[in-house]
């Protein structure tokens, strides 16, 4: 059942000694789902997941993936999920605050999103295990006169390979066509303006694009139009809404920016391909 006493909730990840990262590496070996990753909820920070053995299924914005041994996971904090199967899982995870990361790094994370799970070839797997094992090393020393150093400086190695391989896969390159890189401003800006901002004008505007020039490059990069994309983000928070909190679908529609409710319905109906009372009743359980 969703949960009801809060919209979404966020689980606060402890610490190496308040430095704002975190690094395990824990075996489950067909225990019992913890109702703390049973139950559907966000990270405080970007979280990374390397499989190590078995397998493990977990749905991540209402869609279901299966990890398989040698995989790799990035999440954004922004990213709801739930773990809903698993069996003789080995896995180390890592996560940072925003604080702790490199600038730079943290625009390429903002890029990625959304990852999804990554398969590794077996010297790449090995070379992943051993940046863990040094990294989990690392944080076993305390006592040592620059233990935040290493766990910083060690976090965002690990996090910098993790990004080559999401950029190898998307086959980006260090020159960006004109398209791509307006494609990524405009994503950036609808992460931000989703719930003021509905038209395309508004982002050309701000981008100081024309429309049809926005349009172009959006969909020669993606395959789809601007108005597209701005429908998509709206109707996945009115869905994470809908699932997560007990806000009547007039709320979501107001709290979207939607002051006309029958047009809110119809967009999602379209978008989702079912009314939202139908999608909330369809994912109670």
């Amino acid at each position: 059942m969703r949960k009801t006493n809060k919209p979404i909730p966020v689980n606060y990840l402890e610490d190496n000694f308040n430095s704002g990262i975190t690094i395990e590496r824990m075996s489950l070996h067909d225990m019992p789902i913890f109702d703390i990753v049973a139950e559907a909820h966000r990270h405080d920070r970007h979280s990374f997941f390397l499989l190590e053995n078995g397998t493990m299924t977990i749905e991540i914005d209402f869609q279901r993936h299966r990890l398989k041994r040698s995989s790799l996971l990035y999440m954004h904090p922004d990213q709801v999920h739930r773990i809903l199967a698993f069996k003789d899982v080995v896995v180390s995870s890592w996560a940072i605050t925003n604080e702790y990361l490199h600038p730079e790094h943290l625009k390429l994370l903002e890029k990625l999103t959304p990852g999804g799970p990554l398969p590794l070839r077996k010297e790449t797997f090995s070379l992943f295990y051993q940046a863990v094992t040094l990294f989990l090393q690392f944080s076993e020393q305390p006592q040592d006169s620059v233990y935040q150093s290493l766990l910083k400086d060690s976090c965002n190695a690990l996090i910098a390979l993790t990004i080559s391989q999401y950029l190898k896969r998307a086959k980006t390159t260090d020159h960006p066509t004109r398209a791509e890189t307006v494609t990524q401003a405009f994503r950036e800006l609808l992460d931000h303006h989703y719930t003021a901002d509905k038209r395309p004008a508004a982002y050309a505007r701000q981008l100081n694009l024309s429309v049809p020039y926005l349009n172009e490059c959006v969909r020669n990069t993606t395959g789809f139009s601007v108005s597209h994309h701005i429908q998509q983000r709206v109707v996945l928070e009115a869905k994470r809404l809908l699932y997560h909190s007990d806000k009547s679908v007039k709320e979501i529609a107001s709290w979207l920016g939607y002051d006309d409710y029958p047009y809110f319905i119809r967009l999602f109906t379209k978008v989702a391909g079912m009314p939202p009372l139908s999608f909330r009743h369809k994912n109670l359980d």
